[in-house]
């Protein structure tokens, strides 16, 4: 099975470091002007099941890299809510006493008033990754793929964080019997 896992492209809430998971945000037109100029290679979508998390930042992406295909919403594969700190900048937040204990706590652990914690964010995604059959495209969001690479390759001891591709980027993936690759994209 091969899986193309490809991050949306930049948002203005990105250019701003807002915390942006739940806002349906639309993509940085300065951003996707200058993205369409660098005239970067995906892989080739035939054959293969096309999916986005149904938000507007990737159902954009997903037009702006491959044009009008046929294509399926998984909201299962939305990014993290971040509840009350949803499409604020540390700035703003950092006097927030619901923001101190969420942020030096275990934020893995630790919901986010009124949304998700990481772990909730990971279960909801990982099982739906379980339910893909078949090779896929699939449009997501920067801490969707994280969560998805860390838990495909444990063994590359890097946090999931690390993992998080920039926008317009994301990894292929093959899985066979013989074990498990990638190689980021486009690349």
């Amino acid at each position: 099975m091969e899986l193309i896992l490809l991050r949306h492209g930049v948002t203005r809430a990105n250019l701003e470091h807002r915390y942006c998971g739940a806002t349906d945000l639309p993509l940085d037109p300065a951003a996707l002007a200058a993205f369409r100029q660098a005239g970067l290679l995906y892989p080739d979508p035939t054959g293969f099941r096309v999916l986005t998390s149904g938000m507007r930042r990737t159902e954009e992406t997903l037009q702006a890299i491959y044009g009008d295909i046929p294509h399926e919403i998984a909201p299962a594969f939305r990014e993290i809510d971040f509840g009350i700190f949803e499409n604020h900048t540390y700035e703003e937040l950092r006097d927030d006493p619901a923001y101190q204990r969420w942020l030096t706590g275990d934020n893995e652990q630790n919901r986010c008033p009124g949304g998700e914690s990481g772990a909730e964010m990971r279960k909801r995604v990982l099982a739906a990754l379980a339910q893909l059959r078949g090779d896929t495209l699939l449009v997501t969001h920067g801490g969707v793929i994280a969560a998805m690479m860390a838990h495909l390759f444990p063994g590359e001891g890097k946090s999931r964080y690390a993992w998080q591709p920039p926008p317009f980027h994301g990894y292929a993936v093959t899985i066979s019997a013989s074990g498990r690759d990638y190689r980021p994209i486009p690349g």
